[in-house]
């Protein structure tokens, strides 16, 4: 399977300035792309193939004195930046037919050099390479200083280099892994667990562990609400607005950073030690429109049942999704009688069958094993439900950055 695995990049004053250079000119191909089918759009013309947009807006275009600094850059950066803006219609395309899964997604839009994140990426053609000195060499921009938090598995197929609105540099290469050596590195074992996902804790298991909840965001919110107030004051288009707000775009990622590390840790742990892990299909959308709204986006949950997905996957487990329309909190684990709703305040209950009392989350987390079927299967081993989705791919100019832990 295809993961990215991400870096934190050091690059000198020169080399900022030839980022920004190629940042910018991978957004105005981007855009005159989407210009270009918008207007073959309104004139009721077919869109223009992407070997003819090639032809028109990088070669020629380097021949005009209006863009002739586009040669200034790599020409590979610029066909990635045409292939997003291929790859935004494509996805646009198959949503109105139907053909895509999850929310519709709108047309491609304009970038601006205001956007919050710029990316490039550079694929094997490009000639980039990683120095004896452990520095990444980078067409027209020079070696960059890397921090290596780990070593790369197997030769990576190409690289995206990404700046976040903290002013950060990331690289994210894109690694193919051996699924049989992934899944010797975690050998199998005979445990399966239930997870209960919550507010109070992040995760209750069906053993009885109890994970408390870092609250990440809720411990950061006085540090945020001082930046954000400092940010408000500054007068609009000064150079103070623009330090004040790189501040508050620090604080946010600082935050995003330990929670994106506790996701990976844990999820890591649970995938380790169990061969099959089952878990309830949260509506997260509609949860986050409620008055625990703040909490919710605080807690994660669609990340870290992400990272459980694609970790399943790479190492040979099973994860079980069971419906969000299961009654795990109205339902005795001990005799299985439905004892009715509960409000949220209930923390512990009796069943009024058989007398048992319950742990709300505990008895959830074993609802939610035995309603997957992993607590009990014919053979006595863990049962192996249908494969799981593939890792997500890598993103492109005009994505969200999905790079696994940075070093």
């Amino acid at each position: 399977m295809q993961l990215g695995y991400g870096f934190r990049l050091y690059p000198g004053t020169g080399q900022q300035t030839a980022l920004a250079k190629a940042f910018g000119c991978a957004r105005v191909v981007f855009n005159d792309a989407v210009r270009a089918r918008e207007d073959a759009r309104k004139a009721g013309q077919p869109f223009p193939k992407a070997a003819q947009l090639s032809t028109r807006l990088i070669t020629e275009a380097k021949r005009t004195a209006q863009r002739s600094w586009l040669g200034e850059v790599s020409a590979v950066v610029l066909q990635q930046s045409l292939r997003d803006a291929e790859t935004e219609y494509r996805n646009f395309f198959a949503s109105l037919k139907g053909n895509r899964e999850g929310p519709r997604t709108g047309p491609p839009r304009f970038t601006s050099r205001k956007d919050a994140r710029h990316s490039i990426r550079f694929t094997a053609n490009a000639r980039w390479n990683i120095t004896d000195s452990g520095r990444l060499n980078l067409p027209k921009i020079g070696a960059v200083k890397v921090k290596w938090s780990r070593t790369l598995p197997a030769t990576p197929s190409s690289v995206t280099v990404i700046k976040d609105a903290a002013g950060r540099y990331f690289a994210s290469f894109v690694i193919t892994t051996d699924p049989i050596a992934d899944q010797a590195r975690m050998p199998e074992t005979d445990r399966t667990i239930g997870l209960d996902l919550g507010l109070t804790h992040f995760a209750v298991l069906s053993d009885g562990t109890k994970i408390d909840s870092p609250r990440f965001l809720r411990r950061a919110e006085k540090k945020l609400k001082k930046a954000q107030r400092e940010l408000s004051r500054k007068q609009k288009g000064s150079k103070n607005r623009a330090k004040a707000r790189l501040k508050v775009a620090r604080a946010h990622a600082q935050v995003a950073d330990a929670r994106r590390e506790f996701h990976h840790q844990l999820s890591t742990k649970l995938i380790s030690e169990n061969q099959g892990i089952a878990v309830e299909d949260l509506p997260v959308k509609a949860l986050a429109r409620t008055r625990l709204a703040k909490s919710v986006h605080d807690a994660g949950w669609s990340s870290f049942l992400g990272m459980l997905q694609y970790e399943a996957e790479r190492y040979g487990r099973t994860l079980v999704t069971i419906g969000r329309f299961t009654p795990t909190s109205q339902t005795c684990s001990t005799c299985g009688v439905k004892d009715g709703p509960k409000p949220l305040n209930v923390r512990e209950w009796t069943c009024s069958a058989c007398g048992t009392v319950h742990d709300r989350d505990h008895n959830a987390a074993i609802n939610v094993k035995q309603a997957a079927g992993l607590a009990v299967s014919a053979c006595g081993a863990p049962v192996r439900p249908g494969a799981i989705p593939a890792q997500r791919e890598e993103t492109g100019s005009h994505g969200i950055p999905t790079e696994p832990r940075a070093g």
